[in-house]
């Protein structure tokens, strides 16, 4: 009986004396961890445009996501010397094939003045992709117009895309709202590049090329 109350008051104080910090460690570790708050990420990207019947010039696009809030700026892209803000939500779902889609309000000033309603949306597989950007600008002069900018590729290695471009625009001075070619691009773990050929072969050719460093 004694050999059991003398244990017992040892446990006692051991435990009276166990450091306070030493505790706190052990119930810490016991406790499952907080949620993580979501960090920044992003890109900034610059597309040299060399359009063989005008002028060149650079559209510039930066963007910043922070859990589903997404931020963005374009320079040079419903027009020239026009300058167009948007926020977003994004979505995703899927794991083997990827759904992305990024509703988007903003708005653009500068040569053309209106608030603009848009999409972002990519589906991603293994080995292929499609990415599109679609903008609805209702004031756009002489008339309401939609923007958009699509890419179809193929990945035969992760750092490597090759496919098919298309861009609806009327900043080239080419009398074609709809561009069509290829493209092929390079990605690194922060930059990338990219060469995109539109309307090949034709007096109306429009060279773009364009890199990126994201965060």
């Amino acid at each position: 009986m004694w050999a059991a109350r003398l244990a017992a008051h040892c446990l006692l104080l051991a435990a009276a004396t166990t450091p306070l910090h030493a505790r706190a460690a052990e119930e810490s570790e016991s406790q499952p961890p907080a949620a993580q708050a979501p960090t920044w990420s992003g890109a900034v990207s610059a597309y040299l445009n060399l359009p063989r019947s005008s002028d060149a010039y650079v559209t510039g696009i930066a963007i910043a996501n922070r859990g589903a809030l997404h931020l963005e700026a374009r320079s040079n892209y419903e027009g020239k010397d026009a300058y167009s803000f948007f926020a977003g939500y994004n979505l995703s779902a899927g794991e083997a094939v990827r759904l992305d889609v990024t509703p988007i309000l903003g708005a653009v000033t500068g040569s053309t003045n209106s608030v603009v309603p848009g999409f972002e949306a990519a589906v991603t597989g293994r080995y292929a992709d499609a990415y599109v950007e679609f903008e609805y600008v209702p004031n756009a002069k002489p008339s309401s117009y939609t923007y958009a900018w699509t890419e179809l590729a193929f990945r035969p290695v992760d750092w490597f895309r090759i496919g098919f471009a298309g861009q609806r625009t009327r900043v080239y001075e080419n009398g074609r709202d709809l561009q069509r070619g290829v493209f092929a691009q390079v990605k690194g773990k922060r930059i990338s590049a990219a060469v995109y050929c539109f309307n090949p072969a034709s007096h109306e050719q429009v060279i773009v090329i364009s890199s990126a460093f994201s965060f």
